[in-house]
C-alpha cells in the first residue's frame, strides 16, 4: 500500500533516474487509491510527482481510459462513481507547454455497496441548537446496518458522547452541525485510551469507535465521517470542565479513533475542540482529507497520529491553539516497550496558519519513520516545522522527507521544558537520515535563528545523515547547529546570494 514512501526513500541521498517518454515529459510515478478513501459513490488517488517535476504544470486524471479531469496537486477524489462497480484509473503529468507523459502505474478499485440511510431525524433527533440528542443519535447509529449511512440534515444537532461503529458512514450534510454539549456529564463513563504517551482512562470524546489494545488487532473497521457540514465541539469551556472533573490528562477529545482500520475522515468543519481534535492510536490506514480545522482550547492540537500506520493527511487547512499536526508513538518506558511506531505518513498541500508547529514528537519513544511532507504552507507558527524529544523519551525519528515548501523554522530539539514527567527510558532517542529539499524560508525575518539542529551530547546520539539541498533563507539567516554529525548542506543560501551564518557546537562532520 505505501509504495509511496517506500519507493521514495529506498536511497537516502535520493538519486533517481528518470523516465522520460518520447515527449521529453516524465511521467507520474506510483499511483494509488488508499483503501480507506473508497465509498459507495468516490475514491481518491494519490501519487508522487515525476523524478524531474520543475517543468510539471499539472496532471491529467483517466478513468477506465478516458480524461475526466485535471489536477494541480498530486491528489484527486473522483466523485459520483456508480455503487458496487470496478473502474481502473490512471494519471498523466503535463508540463508547461501543454504536452503530457506516458500514462502512470494503472490502478483499480472496487466501490462500496450504497447502503440504507439512518436520518437521525427519523430516531427522534432534533436540530434547533438546543435539545440534547444524545440517545437519539446514538440509537441510529445502533440500527444503522452494514454499509449503512447516518444521516444529519441541516440544523444543529446537539450530542454527548457517540459511540461509531464498523462498516458505516456518518454524513454530516451542507448546513447541518453536530455539537459537542459543554455538559462534562455527557462524556461518561471513563473509558481507556492514550493521552501524551500513556494508557490511561479519560473522559469520552464526542465521537468515539474502537477499543484501545496493544496486539495489533483492529476492532473498527471500515468508518468514514464525511460531509459537507461541521463537527463542533464544547471548545474551552468544556474543556476546563473536564481538566476540574479529572484532570489535564483526562479530557476527552472532539474525534477519537482506536485500534482502528480503513478510516477516512473527509470534507467536514472540525471547530472547537476541547483538547486534541483528531487522534487516532494503534490505527491503519487512515485518510484525513479536505479538512477545516480550528481550535483555540489549551492543547487543541489538529491532528495526532499515535502509533499508527499508512496515514494520509492532505487537502488540509489548520488554525490550532497548539501543534496542528503533532505525530507521537508513546512516552518513555511505556511508550519504549509497547513500541508501536507510527510510520508511513503523506503529508500533503496543507495549509498551517495558526498553531505551534506541523511536529514530530514530543511523544515519539515508540519510533516514528517514513513521513513525508510535500507541498505545504507552513506559516506563522511558534515553532515551524518541528522535530522534537526529550533525554527521556527513547525511541528515533528518522526517513523523514521534507520538500516544496513555503515555512518560517526548522527545529529539531531535544530538550523540552513540558510533558516529561515520569521514568526515563532505557535509552536516548536518535534523530537520522533525513532530507529537506526545495524549501522557502525568506519570509522569516532577517538576522534571525532559522533553522536550529540540535541532538544528544552522547556522539552515539547526535542528529546524523541529515541533507539539506536548495534551501532560501531571508538575509543573515542563523543555522545553529549543536551535537550532530554528517550534515550536509547544497545550495543552502539567504535571498541575497550570501551563505547564512552557521552556528555549529560540538559537532563533527558539518558539509556547509
Amino acid at each position: 500500500m505505501m509504495r509511496l514512501f517506500k519507493n521514495l526513500l529506498t536511497v537516502f541521498l535520493f538519486c533517481h533516474l528518470s523516465i522520460i517518454n518520447a515527449q521529453g515529459v516524465p511521467p507520474s510515478r506510483n499511483l494509488i487509491i488508499p483503501t480507506a478513501s473508497i465509498t459507495a459513490k468516490s475514491a481518491t488517488l494519490l501519487w508522487d510527482k515525476p523524478t524531474d517535476y520543475k517543468d510539471i504544470a499539472g496532471y491529467q486524471i483517466f478513468k477506465n481510459g478516458k480524461l475526466i479531469g485535471t489536477s494541480s496537486k498530486t491528489n484527486f477524489t473522483i466523485q459520483d462513481l456508480s455503487a458496487s462497480t470496478n473502474f481502473s484509473f490512471a494519471v498523466k503529468a503535463q508540463n508547461k507547454e501543454g504536452k503530457t507523459s506516458e500514462l502512470s502505474n494503472v490502478v483499480k478499485c472496487q466501490t462500496k455497496l450504497a447502503g440504507k440511510v439512518f436520518n437521525v431525524l427519523d430516531y427522534g433527533a432534533k436540530g434547533d441548537g438546543e435539545t440534547k440528542n444524545t440517545a437519539a443519535i446514538q440509537k441510529a447509529i445502533d440500527a444503522c446496518t452494514k454499509g449503512g449511512t447516518v444521516y444529519f440534515p441541516a440544523g444543529v444537532f446537539v450530542s454527548g458522547a457517540l459511540y461509531l461503529k464498523s462498516d458505516m458512514t456518518l454524513y454530516i450534510a451542507e448546513g447541518g452541525t453536530l455539537k459537542g454539549s459543554e455538559d462534562v456529564k455527557d462524556y461518561y463513563p471513563l473509558m481507556l485510551n492514550r493521552f501524551e504517551g500513556w494508557e490511561m482512562k479519560t473522559l469520552a470524546s464526542l465521537l468515539n469507535a474502537g477499543t484501545l489494545n496493544r496486539n495489533g488487532t483492529y476492532n473498527v473497521v471500515n468508518l468514514s465521517i464525511e460531509g459537507k457540514g461541521t463537527v463542533l465541539g464544547g471548545g474551552s469551556k468544556l474543556g476546563n470542565a473536564m481538566i476540574k472533573e479529572v484532570g489535564m490528562r483526562g479530557r476527552g477529545r472532539l474525534i477519537c479513533i482506536m485500534n482502528g482500520q480503513h478510516i477516512n475522515i473527509q470534507g467536514l468543519n472540525i471547530e472547537n475542540s476541547p483538547c486534541w481534535t483528531i487522534h487516532y492510536i494503534y490505527s491503519d490506514d487512515v485518510a484525513l482529507h479536505d479538512l477545516n480545522i480550528v481550535s483555540t482550547a489549551r492543547n487543541g492540537d489538529g491532528i495526532d497520529p499515535d502509533s499508527s500506520t499508512d496515514s494520509y493527511i492532505f487537502n488540509c487547512s489548520f488554525s490550532t491553539g497548539d501543534d496542528c499536526i503533532a505525530i507521537k508513538s508513546g512516552k518513555n518506558p511505556e511508550g519504549f516497550t509497547v513500541g508501536k511506531p507510527t510510520r508511513n505518513l503523506r503529508i500533503t498541500d496543507c495549509n498551517f496558519i495558526k498553531g505551534h508547529s506541523l511536529a514530530v514528537g514530543s511523544e515519539m519513544s515508540g519510533g516514528v519513520s517514513d513521513v513525508f511532507i510535500q507541498d505545504c504552507k507552513i506559516g506563522n507558527l511558534l515553532h515551524g516545522l518541528q522535530i522534537k524529544a526529550t533525554k527521556e523519551r527513547g525511541g528515533y525519528v528518522r526517513n523523514v522527507i521534507v520538500r516544496d515548501c513555503e515555512l518560517l523554522q526548522i527545529t529539531l530539539y531535544t530538550a523540552l521544558n513540558y510533558n516529561n514527567d515520569g521514568e526515563a527510558a532505557p535509552e536516548l532517542p536518535l534523530f537520522s537520515d533525513m532530507e529537506f529539499s526545495n524549501l522557502t524560508l525568506s519570509a522569516a525575518k532577517a538576522g534571525q535563528v532559522v533553522m536550529d539542529i540540535n541532538g544528544f551530547a552522547d556522539e552515539a546520539h547526535y542528529t546524523k545523515n541529515i541533507v539539506f539541498n536548495n534551501l532560501t533563507l531571508p538575509e543573515q539567516a542563523i543555522v545553529r547547529i549543536k551535537n550532530c554529525s554528517k550534515l550536509k548542506f547544497s545550495n543552502v543560501l539567504c535571498v541575497d546570494g550570501k551563505k547564512p551564518v552557521y552556528q555549529i557546537i560540538e559537532s563533527k562532520n558539518i558539509d556547509n
